[in-house]
């Protein structure tokens, strides 16, 4: 007689049939294994984010097992390219087949206020305390933002943040080309302040051991060019890549939140793009926060981040303290 599996049964195989190993804090953590601490809790002060409510206890718990995770990748890599040397023939690494190393690059993405700014730079403090790898850059898409004149002659300012307000092009080229392992490569910097690129001014990248790409497009895939062909994307040179998630009632909760705290310190800035936001009273101020975020974060969060997320390595997910409860790690 053949018997069919309970539907409980059935319905427990669909859910392990998953890409990724689901955990749940305390798994997470436990990961760690005995990989010491090597941040203070002024260090992690000076990391986190306006807004944001990391602690030692959230680094310990949540990047200390992320920092050991990403050095056996990094690791890994280093050995998959020997197997690749001796492949062609060459391990000693001196003729043409042989590739010296090159960066290992990860992309960090999520929503605008979700914390990604301090993920990625608790992860370059962390990275860079492991011996193997000390040189660890840390690059955000902000600087790849087309300029504010270009925006507004292409009628872009309200959609400032959406892929097609960036410099694609050059983004992709710019990590590109590090990852080819040029000697020196250089990107415009992005002031916050203003609100716009800054003339004249150059980052300047010298082969790192490990580049962090951040912003909320990373993990976009490429567009098809003007003849149907498909490109090559920013992600396809990502060796690992982070996606921080939270409910979109919570990061809302967050961004307001943000935006009070900057009206009382960075907006007051005589040179502040936003300054003019200190001369009104907080409800219009904030009025004018809920506006944008209805109108053009939200929106873009919707139709353009949160899509990307299943290209994510990891997934961070977060609760309404800012505090992270699960995370979904892609199976190899």
């Amino acid at each position: 007689m053949i018997t069919t599996p309970s539907r409980s049964a059935a319905a427990q195989r669909r859910a392990e049939a998953t890409p990724y190993v689901d955990l749940t804090r305390a798994e997470w953590s436990a990961l760690r294994a005995k990989t010491p601490l090597p941040l203070t809790a002024d260090e992690v002060e000076r990391l986190r984010g306006l807004g944001d409510v990391i602690d030692l206890d959230e680094v310990r718990d949540i990047y200390l097992p992320l920092s050991r995770l990403l050095n056996l990748y990094v690791a890994a890599t280093a050995n998959l390219r020997g197997a690749l040397n001796t492949f062609l023939g060459d391990a000693a690494g001196g003729g043409k087949g042989a590739q010296r190393g090159t960066p290992f690059v990860i992309g960090v993405a999520g929503s605008v206020a979700v914390g990604k700014s301090t993920v990625a730079r608790l992860l370059q403090a962390l990275l860079a305390r492991w011996p193997e790898h000390p040189r660890v850059e840390l690059v955000t898409t902000d600087g790849f933002l087309l300029p504010m004149k270009e925006l507004k002659e292409r009628g872009l300012m309200s959609r400032k943040g959406f892929p097609e307000s960036y410099d694609r092009r050059a983004l992709t080229r710019f990590v590109a080309d590090i990852k080819a392992g040029k000697d020196e490569v250089t990107a415009p910097v992005y002031s916050h302040l203003i609100y716009d690129i800054v003339p004249g001014q150059r980052l300047t990248v010298r082969r790192p051991d490990i580049l962090i790409v951040e912003g909320l497009n990373v993990l976009q895939p490429a567009l098809p060019g003007q003849d149907g062909r498909t490109r090559v994307g920013l992600a396809d040179y990502f060796d690992f890549s982070v996606y921080v998630d939270a409910r979109t009632e919570d990061i809302e909760s967050w961004y307001l939140n943000r935006f009070r705290k900057l009206r009382a310190t960075a907006f007051q800035d005589p040179s502040s793009y936003f300054r003019r936001y200190t001369q009104v009273s907080e409800e219009e101020a904030l009025d004018y926060a809920r506006t944008t975020w209805r109108t053009i974060n939200k929106p873009n969060l919707l139709e353009n981040v949160a899509p990307t997320r299943g290209r994510a390595t990891l997934v961070v997910r977060k609760g309404p303290d800012h505090k992270v409860q699960r995370l979904s790690l892609r199976k190899l």
